[in-house]
């Protein structure tokens, strides 16, 4: 086996990271790596944070990659680690070899401890890493519900009036929001100006779909529900993808009204199931949206060590 380190991915070896990625998720029917690590490995120079891939290649040939790790420096001094193992090789101890080989050699990148992550986490996962030395650290569930609500669930929600966010208008205000409410939140929280307008760029967005509220005494954003539509899989999928509340407004019933809008609005545009993920540890966050009808679909687990 062949594996290679990189910060910088010449055409080839993009398109052989693509292809695999392309793989693992017709496979899995989910993508391979969370969405920061599929931003970062789309672009040739993985970004500025640090991100780096480890390839595993078959052979000194380069022709069949059969897996990566991807590498994400974290603010806390570790390292967040992705592993994708190409479908074809994960039978018996061939794709256990590859992990192995794959965690090894982002051990020697790795300065301090390492977050590994797996999509869609079982039991099984928890045996197979424990060998390596992972404990599980930190669940995110995705959780889902069925649109439109039922009328007695709008009903239950406090009215709010929503706009379009309006790029260039309202993201200083959208940032600080976000950030003050996600303050301790590893993913979420700190984020910039480029890492937003990356996402208003992506191909995905819709500024329809990003609702804000403004505060009707003139204080400013109230807080947003951020939907995203996902029309590639078997199910069409409307993810709230960020909803938040400016902290000064808490416990007055804007997050429930927020999300029941970003929910309303995924129905009437078709969308037939609503999509979020939260921490399981976040059990306010967990009751609202069990409160709203939304049942627990998977687990994404980090294993630490």
């Amino acid at each position: 086996m062949n594996v290679l380190v990189l910060g910088e991915l010449d055409p080839d070896r993009l398109a052989d990271l693509a292809a695999l990625l392309n793989r693992c998720e017709v496979a899995d029917g989910h993508p391979a790596l969370a969405e920061p690590q599929r931003i970062a490995v789309a672009r040739r120079d993985l970004g500025a944070e640090g991100t780096r891939v480890v390839l595993a290649y078959a052979d000194d040939g380069h022709a069949d990659l059969v897996g990566c790790a991807v590498l994400s420096p974290a603010p806390d001094g570790s390292t967040t680690v992705h592993v994708a193992i190409d479908p074809a090789h994960r039978a018996g101890g061939e794709g256990t070899s590859i992990r192995g080989t794959l965690i090894t050699r982002a051990e020697t990148e790795a300065p301090g401890p390492i977050r590994l992550w797996k999509m869609r986490a079982t039991r099984a996962d928890d045996d197979d890493v424990a060998p390596l030395g992972f404990h599980p650290e930190r669940d995110v569930v995705q959780m889902r519900v069925a649109l439109p609500l039922p009328a007695e669930t709008v009903a239950s929600a406090r009215p709010v009036v929503t706009r379009a966010f309006v790029p260039g208008q309202d993201d200083e205000a959208w940032l600080s929001i976000n950030n003050r409410a996600f303050s301790d939140h590893p993913e979420q929280g700190g984020w910039t100006f480029e890492q937003l307008g990356a996402r208003l760029e992506a191909d995905w967005f819709d500024p329809a779909g990003f609702l804000v509220a403004d505060d009707p005494d003139g204080r400013g954003l109230i807080g947003s529900c951020w939907t995203k539509v996902h029309r590639e899989g078997d199910v069409v999928l409307g993810e709230i993808y960020v909803i938040s509340v400016d902290p000064d407004r808490a416990g007055e019933g804007w997050g429930r009204a927020l999300a029941v809008a970003g929910l309303e609005w995924m129905a009437g545009q078709g969308v037939p199931m609503g999509m979020l993920y939260t921490d399981a540890s976040n059990t306010t966050a967990v009751a609202l949206y069990h409160s709203l009808g939304f049942v627990v679909d998977h687990v994404d687990r980090a294993y630490l060590r």
